[in-house]
């Protein structure tokens, strides 16, 4: 078999940044190609994560319910260590195998789980590889390739076969562990930077000092007497508590079209750009609106289950910023600076002060289309510490909550 064929490919397609999916489903094919007979193949690989600690990809030589990609929570407990604990990888890394071919047609080989399953599709052999980092080279849980390789051949892969897997598979893992890395990079910079400060970032906007002037729709909130309920909860609550309420203001920008720029504590900064600063100013309403909408589930939620509950204040601007590196040579931030941010966060806390659970700048409301001018109201004309010029500020008609007829008119107003 030309293995250095099969090799150069692996090594020129990790270089371009194949996908993973589409890696596996290459090699496969081109191993059947030059003779090798493989019938399955299935890689996973743990990944630096929030949410999942591993993806795995497959490939058959016939149709099948399975998904191509799959990913995994913790193997740590539950069905998920169960399922870990029973699986020919897990005896692998016990026993210290790297290379490990089974018979399928011996029933003593179904004591791992699913091997039973491929002997019942018609597979008659497995070799499954463990190919381990060094500590230079792990990231996180991010410390090994593992793969198993099936044919229907009765005789199996033989000789020549094992030895060519033996010697493209760790090129193939190479090659997987780059397209993982490159993932891990985008996934990190999304949920530590924002999406698009994260894309700028990979793109190379990295120098301190660089930034642009823009003009955005600038969204402040913070949690009304955070501070009062931290001190009278447990303190292993504290987190959860705040987890809850980001979750609902971030998915409710995010849903909108908007990009969190930071969280300070329980408050969060965002903002909404769009050539029709009129649309950014329509998406900050609607990720308001989205945003009620999920206090009140959360509250809901967390109320049945006997939990504090709290509601929040949100103060919409509009203004010029400053957008991107900001910091010294070995620590930057990607965020937003200038007068408006300021004010934001001014407009925002004076929520409080007029008890209103929104407020909104008298920029934001001139540059809002005529329909939507006329879901606001006045809540006076107020000087913001710090700011030097007072300014009116608007809030949401007290008819849209209290009125079917105007809270559907708005809810139209928002979707259009």
């Amino acid at each position: 078999m030309p293995r250095l064929r099969l090799m150069n490919w692996l090594v020129s397609q990790g270089l371009t940044g194949l996908s993973e999916n589409e890696l596996i489903r290459g090699f496969c094919e081109r191993c059947r190609a030059e003779g090798l007979h493989v019938s399955r193949g299935m890689v996973f690989i743990d990944t630096l994560h929030p949410i999942f600690e591993g993806r795995g990809f497959r490939w058959n030589d016939a149709e099948t319910n399975e998904s191509n990609v799959f990913e995994y929570g913790s193997t740590n407990e539950g069905e998920a260590a169960e399922a870990w604990r029973s699986s020919i990888f897990y005896h692998m890394l016990e026993a210290g195998h790297e290379e490990l071919p089974l018979d399928l047609v011996n029933s003593a080989s179904h004591n791992f789980k699913f091997m039973g399953e491929l002997a019942e599709k018609g597979h008659k052999h497995l070799v499954a590889y463990t190919h381990r980092f060094g500590e230079a080279g792990t990231m996180g849980q991010m410390d090994c390739v593992y793969s198993y390789w099936v044919t229907r051949r009765e005789e199996g892969f033989g000789a020549q076969g094992l030895a060519a897997l033996r010697d493209l598979v760790p090129v193939l893992g190479l090659a997987i562990k780059t397209a993982a890395q490159a993932d891990i990079a985008k996934t990190l910079g999304r949920v530590y930077l924002g999406r698009d400060a994260a894309e700028q970032v990979l793109r190379g906007r990295i120098a301190r000092g660089i930034t642009e002037r823009i003009n955005t729709v600038l969204w402040f909130s913070d949690l009304r007497g955070s501070t009062a309920i931290s001190e009278s909860i447990e303190p292993d609550e504290i987190i959860p508590f705040l987890n809850d309420y980001a979750q609902a203001s971030i998915d409710a920008i995010h849903e909108a079209g908007g990009e969190v720029l930071k969280l300070i504590g329980d408050g969060v900064l965002a903002m909404f750009t769009n050539e029709n600063m009129a649309a950014a100013r329509r998406a900050a309403l609607a990720a308001e609106h989205r945003f009620r909408r999920n206090m009140r589930a959360l509250t809901a939620r967390r109320t049945a289950e006997n939990r504090p509950v709290t509601t929040a204040h949100v103060g919409l601007h509009v203004g010029e910023v400053f957008y991107g590196n900001i910091g010294s040579d070995d620590r930057l931030d990607f965020t937003v600076v200038g007068p408006a941010v300021n004010e934001v966060s001014r407009i925002a806390s004076m929520c409080r002060s007029v008890d209103r659970e929104l407020l909104m700048s008298s920029a934001f409301r001139s540059g809002l289309d005529a329909a939507g001018r006329n879901y606001l109201v006045s809540t006076g004309r107020f000087a913001l510490r710090g700011i030097s010029r007072a300014q009116d500020l608007y809030t949401l008609d007290p008819d849209i909550t209290a009125d079917e007829v105007v809270g559907g008119k708005y809810e139209r107003y928002l979707a259009s």
